[in-house]
């Protein structure tokens, strides 16, 4: 089984993800730790590497390429990242989940211990330069989400009724 979890920063798809690999006892593999590595490494911020990479190509591909290739050459596994779903062409379900830019940015700012402003103007900046690298680099409309089998809330389904939502159809797909 190969889960890919997508969708915008703050939406709660690094949480899922892990819940479900130790739900199943699957190996859990996160782009945006990568990134967000990346970017440490560099001495930079998010924004800051945002940019960077905006200008260098090979940031994103290097991250796109590895999750790519190992979607593709693993099983028992959940690929969490903006593009995983349409990375991991051998996917068994993709999910998307989505949450308001108000409820991303407080989950942003907590996460990232920052004020609620700050954060949601550094995830719109953040989103903003994404969508064009993805577009530019690809062709890929992030907003296109007709490529996901599960489009879900994860404003409105909190944390637990998220993970049942999605294990009950991990589970249907299991006993095919």
């Amino acid at each position: 089984m190969r889960i890919t979890i997508s969708g915008l920063p703050g939406s709660g798809t690094t949480s899922l993800g892990k819940a479900l690999a130790e739900e199943f006892g699957y190996r859990y593999v996160s782009a945006g730790e990568v990134f967000r590595d990346l970017a440490r490494e560099r001495g930079l911020d998010l924004a800051s590497f945002g940019r960077l990479a905006e200008n260098d190509s090979s940031i994103d591909r290097l991250i796109d390429e590895r999750q790519k290739e190992i979607g593709q050459q693993s099983d028992d596994i959940i690929i969490e990242g903006r593009l995983a779903g349409r990375m991991v062409d051998n996917a068994d379900l993709r999910i998307w989940l989505i949450a308001s830019p108000e409820c991303r940015a407080r989950r942003i700012a907590d996460r990232d211990i920052q004020d609620g402003e700050t954060a949601k103007a550094v995830t719109i900046e953040r989103e903003r330069s994404e969508a064009h690298r993805y577009i530019t680099y690809y062709g890929i409309d992030i907003s296109d989400l007709s490529w996901y089998d599960i489009v879900v809330s994860s404003e409105t389904f909190g944390r637990g009724p998220l993970v049942t939502i999605v294990t009950t159809a991990i589970r249907e797909l299991l006993h095919r």
